[in-house]
């Protein structure tokens, strides 16, 4: 999810890749088409998608063409990867979801606000009359247009520019993508949505967005909240003239207890997390925190089973985070491999969105009852934004957690 000004650092799903293969170019072709089958299935499908049109265009669409040749042998996990400028490419499912939630016509005009590598618009280009595409930033932007005309996407249109303020001569569209985080809806892109058409964005305070889905009627928008995502600062003036700013030197986490929830089709899922795989909010008279927590079963070995949140981290104020949290589990055993249990990891990134390294509590093995874990974590100096995921993480069983909150580190035991 990333665009003209942001760059998502989701790493989420059950990891796809099989190996190298060989270096004849035929066997590597069979490799990605292998790949991209087991995540259209694993991670497509299997997380909720079902527009038949869409599922369709995943899996045709080359998305390692869209990525840099170092970075191509991770291209069929379902997770965003760095693509140069700070920026990552968005995760399959996120592209796969948001295309579906503008419910794509073959008639359909779409305006993607965040080009970005370039993979939503050629998602896209089979579903639909045209796609016009703005990238502020100029070299992802000439990359993309490079890689759409190399692949011949004919009715995919790229532009260098300021997204916010759409494409006007070519408006007005009957479907709206905007693949960055911005606090409100531009007006620009309200003026150029048709009427009756659809718009898609996350909005929301950093580290806490949701994807909303609006529709215009009688020349203004009418709103549909979805479900949270993630999204990582974006750049430029936009990201820095946000109303509400995250607390970098006061790291935290939001419904650590998972007491708010919302719908998502016929399921119960804890606001402010998001990936949400095989987990189930639950109530438990012994639960430590509230009245619920949240319990994740899985019996398949290697599947996704797990949650995720984003939170702010300022590494040359923060030395080192403090993590707790109470966990039970039920007949916990390793998944497809030895090392697959159930783990909490803390994943620390740049401003870059480059990797800095992980921290890790766990892993656990068969029954127990509730116990606490409390961990302090180094935070490595760049550091400026976090990740943590909890679940199974490809291992099989049922495993329960609550009261999780994280805290700057005071040194104090």
């Amino acid at each position: 999810m990333r665009n003209s000004r942001i760059g998502t650092i989701v790493v989420v799903g059950v990891l796809l890749w099989a190996g190298q293969g060989g270096s004849a170019a035929a066997q590597s072709i069979a490799n990605h088409a292998e790949l991209r089958e087991q995540m259209v299935q694993n991670e497509i499908i299997g997380a909720g998608v079902k527009n038949e049109r869409v599922i369709d265009s995943v899996r045709k669409t080359l998305r390692h063409e869209f990525v840099p040749p170092r970075e191509r042998p991770m291209a069929y996990y379902d997770m965003a990867l760095p693509i140069g400028e700070g920026q990552t490419i968005s995760p399959p499912f996120i592209v796969a979801y948001m295309t579906e939630q503008l419910d794509p016509q073959p008639s359909d005009k779409v305006l993607e606000i965040g080009t970005g590598s370039g993979y939503q618009a050629a998602v896209l280009s089979p579903l639909v009359k045209e796609v016009y595409t703005i990238e502020i930033v100029n070299q992802l932007g000439i990359n993309a247009a490079r890689a759409l005309q190399k692949l011949q996407y004919k009715n995919v249109f790229t532009r260098i520019g300021d997204g916010y303020k759409g494409w006007p001569e070519k408006a007005p569209f009957d479907k709206i993508i905007v693949t960055c985080s911005p606090e409100k809806v531009p007006q620009p892109l309200v003026d150029q949505l048709r009427e009756g058409g659809r718009l898609i964005v996350p909005l929301g305070e950093r580290y806490q967005q949701m994807f909303y889905l609006f529709q215009k009627k009688n020349g203004k928008l009418v709103s549909e909240a979805l479900r949270p995502t993630l999204f990582v600062p974006m750049t430029g003036q936009a990201e820095q003239l946000r109303e509400v700013l995250p607390d970098a030197k006061n790291p935290k986490l939001i419904n650590g207890s998972f007491e708010e929830s919302y719908a998502d089709g016929d399921a119960t899922v804890p606001k402010s997390w998001h990936y949400v795989r095989q987990a189930t909010l639950t109530a438990d008279p012994l639960t430590p925190d509230g009245k619920q927590c949240l319990v994740f079963a899985n019996m398949t070995p290697g599947r996704g089973c797990q949650a995720l949140q984003g939170f702010a981290v300022d590494g040359r104020a923060v030395k080192a985070i403090e993590l707790k949290f109470q966990v039970r589990g039920v007949d916990v055993r390793p998944g497809s491999l030895q090392t697959d249990l159930p783990t909490v990891v803390v994943t620390f990134y740049d401003e870059r969105q480059d990797i800095l390294g992980s921290q890790a509590v766990g892993p656990w093995r068969g029954t127990f009852s509730w116990q606490s874990e409390v961990k302090e974590l180094p935070v490595p100096l760049r550091a400026k934004t976090a990740i943590i995921r909890i679940g199974l993480l490809g291992a099989i069983g049922e495993i329960a957690f609550d009261g999780f909150s994280v805290q700057a580190a005071t040194g104090k035991k």
